[in-house]
């Protein structure tokens, strides 16, 4: 290691024994903040309490399929509310707490919130988006697929037939004046 070395009077320490004391001092700064910082909480326990509405946006008269989980009760069944389609209540299945209803196809438009309410008294909530739109009656007449015309087909056959005879006539006959000039 170099010893100090005096520049202009003033002895000033080489730039690697600055770098590593200056990171030894940031290193100890967020270390220190980490142990005072009130945000540095450990997470609470009630984040293994959800409620997923699959799919959260679907048209009124569709089925939604509901899995949450309750924390550590998830082997008793749980309570779901919602003014999208009133009540349902979740089962066990593999850990999770699942479920499906079908959403009344009267149900005006809108964003209904979905309420989840366990057994320990854990509860969480999302939102279901319930689309109401207008199913056409009958698809539009194209002419595709059965409702073209009958007659068409033939008509556009005969008028194939009728421009390729047409066009080999006033070949032959262009060929004939240039022959005969």
């Amino acid at each position: 290691m170099r010893a100090l070395q005096p520049y202009g009077g003033v002895h000033h320490a080489p730039s690697t024994i600055a770098r590593l004391f200056g990171a030894f001092v940031l290193i100890a700064a967020f270390a220190l903040a980490g142990l005072v910082l009130p945000g540095a909480a450990p997470a609470s326990a009630n984040e293994n309490t959800f409620v997923e509405v699959t799919p959260n946006s679907v048209q009124a008269g569709s089925r939604v399929h509901i899995r949450a989980s309750c924390d550590n009760a998830n082997d008793r069944q749980a309570e779901v509310t919602s003014d999208a389609f009133n009540r349902v209540f979740l089962r066990p299945d593999n850990g999770f707490l699942t479920g499906s209803v079908t959403v009344p196809g009267n149900k005006a438009a809108g964003d209904y919130p979905v309420h989840l309410r366990c057994d320990n008294d854990r509860t969480a909530s999302t939102t279901l988006t319930v689309l109401n739109m207008e199913q056409p009656t009958k698809g539009p007449a194209t002419g595709g697929g059965g409702t073209a015309d009958r007659g068409t087909g033939s008509m556009l056959l005969l008028g194939g037939v009728a421009t390729v005879a047409a066009a080999v006539v006033f070949g032959l006959l262009s060929s004939r004046r240039r022959a005969g000039s």
